[in-house]
């Protein structure tokens, strides 16, 4: 199976055919869709003959925008239109960290849409309670006054964090109330995560109000959950969610 690659007005994209629920991945804050964990999916997928998705969401990878001009808010409307107009019927979505938050924001808004979500070290509410929370007074009120703050990155160049992100997070909060989702959630944390705590998947399945919801902790796991032992558990926990092959719905 070949991916089609395309785009959606500003938005980069590629896409398997393939019989359904799709697998629609949603990746990280400054991450894009050639990473490991997409890259493993799209090559499970074909191997299945899945339909799979992705995508860079607005200023990310070969999407067109500027990074430091997004919030949850864009993002979370980016992955809205690529749902809507490149997938049909029910739908896995597998969120990795900020990926995380979005599928939960996708869930709530079309709950007809969802067949499954799978958190990868899912980190909903990171802007305030993994950023703002944390920042220290210096960093704040440099973000209050010059609008950013360049952060350090262990995995690359500086990157802006910027207070239009701040306060746009804040509209988008998911772990102030219950979550009304019944779908199948799975979710996946590597207890040496260092950028989101573990006990962070334990807070979201509390507050899902569905009864059908696994968490599994991957104790050497860090935070990309990217070695080839994790990217197999990802594989089995996606497999598990699906209709055994040949009784597959048309996707």
């Amino acid at each position: 199976m070949t991916e089609e690659h395309g785009t959606l007005g500003h938005l980069a994209y590629r896409r398997l055919a393939g019989r359904g629920p799709g697998i629609v991945f949603l990746g990280g804050f400054n991450s894009d869709m050639t990473g490991s964990k997409a890259e493993y999916l799209a090559a499970w997928c074909a191997a299945r003959g899945q339909a799979f998705l992705r995508f860079d969401y607005s200023g990310h990878g070969t999407s067109g925008g500027r990074f430091e001009e997004g919030s949850i808010g864009l993002w979370a409307s980016d992955a809205e239109r690529v749902l809507l107009e490149l997938t049909q019927g029910p739908q896995i979505l597998v969120g990795s960290s900020m990926g995380g938050w979005i599928a939960l924001l996708l869930a709530q808004r079309h709950p007809e849409r969802l067949a499954g979500l799978v958190g990868i070290a899912a980190a909903p509410d990171f802007t305030e309670d993994l950023m703002w929370a944390q920042f220290p007074p210096a960093v704040r009120v440099q973000i209050e006054r010059e609008g950013f703050w360049l952060r350090p990155s262990e995995y690359g160049a500086p990157y802006p964090i910027t207070r239009t992100l701040i306060e746009d997070g804040r509209r988008h909060l998911v772990l102030r109330a219950p979550l009304p989702i019944t779908a199948p959630v799975r979710l996946l944390h590597g207890q040496q995560d260092a950028d989101v705590p573990w006990a962070l998947s334990l807070r979201i399945a509390e507050m899902i109000t569905g009864g059908d919801v696994e968490v599994t902790l991957v104790k050497q796991g860090d935070h990309r959950l990217s070695k080839p032992d994790e990217l197999a558990l990802l594989g089995r926990t996606l497999g598990a969610l699906l209709p055994p092959l040949g009784r597959e719905n048309p996707g």
